[in-house]
């Protein structure tokens, strides 16, 4: 069918997203142009007849560069937000799927209505909530603590110790946002047609060789779109979450490249030098989703676009 065509044919659709995308463009491309400033000694106040211009400032070419990758600040920003990527990865993906087979087993609707609301509702909480629940628990004075000193143990105090904090955060985005990969993995189980359930059980395949080679399977592109999705993401670990317990650990065992350019940006005001640090973690994160959806595809599956 021609262009002309389609469009006059599809054209109520294409009116209902100009909204999505005029927002997609002001919000997330437009700002895109603002990266120039990675490559200027940046400066807000300076101004052109009262008009504040990226274009009064001076220019450095690569110098902010050269000097970030000289900086061990932010290497060490690099290897701690690395780590917190591969601990994230390997303790809270699996979570999501291991509680969306526990619940899809569950024969009575009812129970496993209320297990998900219950797991889902910590998704809508904000960052400075979830941080206070886990201070109350694992805090110096919090639950945790004060059980120990109840039977004799000295207390202890997990919200401030730098040793444990990338556990403690991971186990802080396990318990906010499982409950989210919950609803995706359900969507994906509810469209596996149970003829293949009956077959594999009249074929004598228990409960765990039917999950093994039944339900993992029909799960399998929906975990290969999840894993391309989350190592394009590998470099954003949670800026708000990090930030608001950022004094209690210090920069040492916190730092990270979301908060590197935050200080560096907003605290110390050093505008280019903060754009180069976001610019090299944006284009390292396109190179990761473009090599993740390659695996995705050498392994057979779509990943988030087709070849």
């Amino acid at each position: 069918m021609p262009l002309r065509l389609r469009l006059r044919r599809d054209r109520a659709l294409l009116l209902m997203t100009v909204p999505a995308v005029a927002l997609v463009l002001v919000f997330n491309y437009v700002p895109i142009l603002g990266n120039v400033v990675a490559f200027e000694d940046y400066d807000p106040y300076i101004s052109d007849n009262g008009v504040v211009s990226i274009l009064n400032s001076s220019w450095v070419g690569p110098e902010h560069f050269e000097q970030l990758f000289g900086d061990p600040a932010f290497w060490h920003a690099v290897q701690n937000t690395l780590i917190l990527f591969l601990l994230q990865l390997l303790l809270y993906f699996p979570v999501p799927i291991a509680l969306a087979l526990l619940i899809n087993s569950v024969v009575r609707p009812r129970v496993r209505a209320v297990s998900q609301a219950i797991l889902y509702l910590p998704h809508f909480f904000s960052w400075v909530l979830v941080v206070a629940v886990f201070q109350q628990l694992l805090g110096g004075a919090g639950l945790l603590s004060q059980l120990l000193r109840q039977h004799g143990f000295d207390g202890i105090d997990l919200m401030t110790d730098p040793e444990t904090f990338k556990f403690l955060v991971t186990a802080q985005s396990v318990w906010k946002d499982a409950g989210w990969g919950i609803i995706v993995f359900l969507a994906a189980l509810a469209s596996v047609d149970q003829e293949l359930y009956e077959a594999a059980a009249m074929d004598g395949a228990g409960r765990w060789r039917r999950m093994w080679h039944v339900t993992l399977p029909a799960l399998r592109p929906v975990i290969a779109l999840l894993l391309v999705l989350r190592v394009g993401d590998a470099l954003t670990v949670g800026f708000e979450q990090i930030l608001l317990q950022r004094d209690a650990v210090g920069p040492e065992a916190s730092e990270v490249l979301d908060t590197f350019v935050w200080w560096y940006g907003v605290r110390n005001q050093d505008f280019g030098y903060a754009a180069a640090a976001g610019l090299v973690k944006g284009v390292v994160s396109i190179g990761l989703v473009l090599a993740a959806n390659k695996v995705a595809h050498l392994m057979g599956e779509q990943g988030v676009y087709r070849k």
